[in-house]
């Protein structure tokens, strides 16, 4: 919101510079985001007459004015503009004098051939308008010509812009923001006086059928306004707001909105007649009807929905209630006689339609955060009694709907122990201790609370009555407190560790979350982030309230943002992403919703080397050993025996080439080579691997690696005794069984089992394949002789042929 400080040193006593001014506000919590000092737009320019005015010898466009600026001898300056002639106050700026909007110095010139001493200027030159048609020309003044303009055009002000939080909707008027500063600095309040206006007939019917969207609605008709230009004061006033003047009734709505922080807006009574039809109407509020369609008054015509509240004539919409009126009933320059309206609307209802129909105004912003719903009658008379003064009219006829609950006083017991618990101490100016009693009922009672001592112990407890303006946020005792340390400034308060600190430290799930993440990074993959919001596909947790449709359930799963972002950077000609993501994944069961940590990969193109000519300049595809190899790699750098084994229940998985992953009898997650069919959706490269991996069992088998003290484990100087071992073996038995047979067999002796070979073909019995094994034996203290292997490799063999049907052929 718009501050002008001119505006508001007329609602409190301010002895503040605007830098002070804004400094101390941003302290307190209302941020000031922007200091836009007007004087010095319009230093050097003053107040002129054009006593005569000639046409230019040398140019069609241009006239020669000698000006009268106060000075001995007038000036004679060049002008531009075609609205200039003779007998006209105008703001001259004088020699020397700089305009910071438009960049100008000036100085003596001589255009075609005349000398120019000064220049005449527009509105836009001064930096009230974005463009100007012609020169600015005073109305009759009775100042003494050469009188600086800076006060005549509002440029004597500061304008301080102000980003208060969402709880503080009190401060989004100037009455709010001038009873902020007058508890900030302790300076008197000079709010309006606030005349009532009775009105004996109240026979305008209002209909609400919407009580919980529409507590309050009063209407007000005001007959005989004069509908013309807003008093300089009030035109300044909007436009340091950031408001632009339109006509003394419209102007007066918007005023009051500034100032109270409480919407209105006017209706033209004959157009509302007009639209009805002969017959007397009725105002309503209501919701819109799916495919109602209305012209605002920015000139657009707006689809509306159910969402959307609507103010209605005899139930046709004139208005979007609390976001923007109809264009059909604007107030104009024929207008004569006007519906004042004035409501409370509920702030859940008017952001939902203003965001239906994609309009924000000034109205909706304050519904939204909360009009005080006490201070809604002293708005309309302030904004009866302003338009009456300045556009005439009579006040005749006024309609209410008032179904208010009435919220009366709220009142919260403070504790003084409680608030010196939780502040702790502050720098008082006698040294180093707590915030007083006397502290506290300073603060709240410059806030507008109202204190009743429960207590005269030296530690009381008050009964606070927290006034109307700002009951929205402070609710409890903690909000209490919070206006105390804002107020008491947080400059005050000690810097202080708490005693018993401790060294702090990261979790064994973290500690394991960086190392693995590392791991990763360490094989060649780089590290993705995707969105956790994703599309609906079916099963997903849903939001509530997304922001769009696309971006409207929570991802089951990594490795469908990997496949897409795969899919992206080969599409790009960016080559094959070799990748990992660590995420959280979410899922629901029988209305139960569950999450999870994941870690997912992907890998293909060829294998991950810097360049080609290793392989001679030709790229050598991903096999799946090799991407096996780089989860191998992972897993082995933390010590974790991963078993694999067939499986087919992932659909976007090759049915033949996929993994079902495990440790210590948990299962891990899944490894394999994406399905052909889902290869061709895609338009993938042919080979393409992928895995995901819940971290919570990983976790756990690397936490002794991790946390765990570190144990050398000496390697041994002595060479390996290798054997070989041949069989014939089925189809469906796996080489990890047949690996974890060999390890459980072979105890510590034997280091290592390696397949080396595969055949299945001529000579080999049907539904068999040949399998040939290589075994290395070892130990630390010596080198192992044939009596050391034999036995034991003898041990191995019949344990194969014990627990499966193979047969050995060596």
């Amino acid at each position: 919101m718009r501050i002008s400080v001119n505006w508001l040193q007329s609602l409190v006593e301010l002895n503040l510079s605007p830098e002070e001014l804004g400094e101390l506000l941003t302290i307190a919590g209302l941020e000031v985001e922007e200091i836009e000092d007007r004087r010095s737009w319009a230093a050097g320019v003053v107040l002129g007459r054009v006593i005569s005015r000639e046409k230019h010898p040398n140019a069609d466009k241009l006239s020669v004015c000698v000006v009268d600026i106060g000075t001995e001898e007038p000036s004679t300056i060049v002008c531009g503009a075609a609205n200039v002639r003779a007998d006209i106050l105008v703001p001259v700026a004088t020699l020397g004098s700089y305009l910071p909007k438009v960049d100008l110095k000036i100085k003596p010139a001589k255009l075609r051939g005349v000398k120019s001493c000064g220049m005449i200027c527009s509105l836009a030159e001064l930096g009230l308008s974005k463009e100007s048609e012609g020169i600015h020309i005073f109305s009759d003044l009775d100042l003494p010509l050469g009188s600086p303009v800076g006060p005549i055009l509002g440029l004597d002000d500061v304008i301080l812009e102000i980003s208060p939080t969402a709880n503080r909707a009190d401060a989004l008027s100037m009455v709010g923001v001038a009873r902020e500063v007058a508890a900030l600095t302790g300076g008197k309040l000079s709010l309006p006086e606030i005349k009532a206006v009775s009105v004996s007939d109240q026979d305008l019917p209002i209909n609400v059928t919407e009580p919980q969207a529409c507590p309050a609605y009063v209407g007000t008709v005001i007959r005989g306004v004069k509908v013309g230009s807003s008093p300089d004061w009030l035109q300044q006033r909007l436009l340091a707001a950031g408001t632009r003047p339109i006509n003394n009734v419209v102007d007066v709505t918007n005023y009051v909105l500034l100032e109270w922080g409480q919407p209105l807006h006017s209706f033209d009574q004959d157009k509302l007649q007009t639209l009805v039809g002969p017959e007397g109407f009725a105002l309503g509020v209501r919701f819109a009807e799916e495919g109602e369609k209305l012209i605002t008054l920015d000139d657009q015509e707006r689809t509306l929905q159910p969402q959307n509240l609507l103010i209605t004539a005899k139930d046709q919409p004139v208005a979007i209630a609390g976001v923007m009126g109809g264009a059909a009933t604007e107030v104009d320059e024929n207008t004569q006689n006007i519906v004042l309206e004035t409501a409370l609307f509920d702030g859940v209802t008017i952001r939902k339609s203003s965001k239906t129909i994609n309009l924000r105004s000034e109205s909706s912003t304050r519904y939204e955060r909360g009009v005080n719903r006490c201070e809604l009658e002293v708005a309309l008379h302030r904004a009866i009694a302003l338009m009456t003064e300045l556009a005439g009219g009579t006040v005749v006829r006024q309609g209410k709907a008032d179904q208010r609950q009435d919220r009366g006083e709220a009142i919260i017991n403070l504790r003084l122990e409680r608030l010196q618990q939780l502040l702790g101490e502050v720098n008082t100016p006698t040294g180093i201790g707590n915030i007083t009693a006397e502290d506290v009922e300073r603060i709240l009672t410059d806030l507008g609370c109202g204190l009743t001592r429960q207590s005269d112990s030296d530690t009381p407890v008050w009964a606070v009555t927290v006034p109307s303006y700002r009951q929205r946020d402070i609710e409890r005792e903690i909000d209490l407190i919070e206006e105390v340390a804002r107020l008491y400034g947080y400059d005050h308060f000690c810097e202080q560790l708490p005693s018993n600190t401790i060294a702090g430290g990261l979790s064994p799930s973290y500690q394991a979350e960086l190392a693995l993440r590392e791991a990763c990074r360490g094989v060649g993959l780089t590290e993705v982030v995707h969105y956790s919001l994703v599309k609906p596909h079916g099963s997903e947790v849903m939001l509530a309230n997304p922001l769009f449709a696309e971006y409207s359930a929570l991802r089951t799963n990594l490795l469908d943002g990997l496949i897409t972002a795969f899919a992206n950077n080969q599409a790009q000609n960016n080559g094959a992403l070799n990748a990992f993501e660590v995420g959280r994944v979410f899922w629901q069961n029988e209305g139960d919703i569950g999450e999870a940590d994941h870690l997912a990969g992907i890998c293909g193109g060829s294998q991950i080397t810097e360049g080609t000519w290793p392989q001679g300049g030709k790229p050598q595809p991903m096999g799946w050993y090799d991407a096996k190899g780089l989860l191998e790699a992972i897993f082995q750098r933390f010590g974790v025996n991963v078993t694999y084994s067939g499986d087919r229940q992932d659909p976007r998985l090759h049915p033949g080439r996929t993994a079902l992953l495990s440790c210590n009898g948990t299962e891990l997650g899944r490894f394999g080579q994406l399905h052909p069919q889902l290869r061709r959706e895609k338009g993938l490269i042919d080979e393409v691997y992928a895995f995901e991996i819940t971290l919570t069992p990983l976790y756990q088998a690397m936490e002794t690696q991790i946390l765990g003290t570190p144990h050398f484990r000496p390697y041994s100087p002595y060479p390996a005794v290798a054997r070989d071992l041949a069989l014939y073996a089925p189809l469906e038995l796996t080489v990890a069984e047949l690996t974890q047979a060999m390890v459980k067999a072979g105890g510590d002796l034997l280091e290592q089992v390696e397949l080396f070979d595969e055949y299945r073909g001529q000579s080999v019995p049907a539904g068999q394949r040949s399998l040939a094994f290589s075994l290395a034996y070892r130990v630390g203290d010596r080198t192992l002789t044939d009596a050391d292997v034999e036995p034991l490799h003898n041990q191995i063999r019949e344990a194969l042929t014990e627990q499966f049907a193979v047969s050995l052929r060596s």
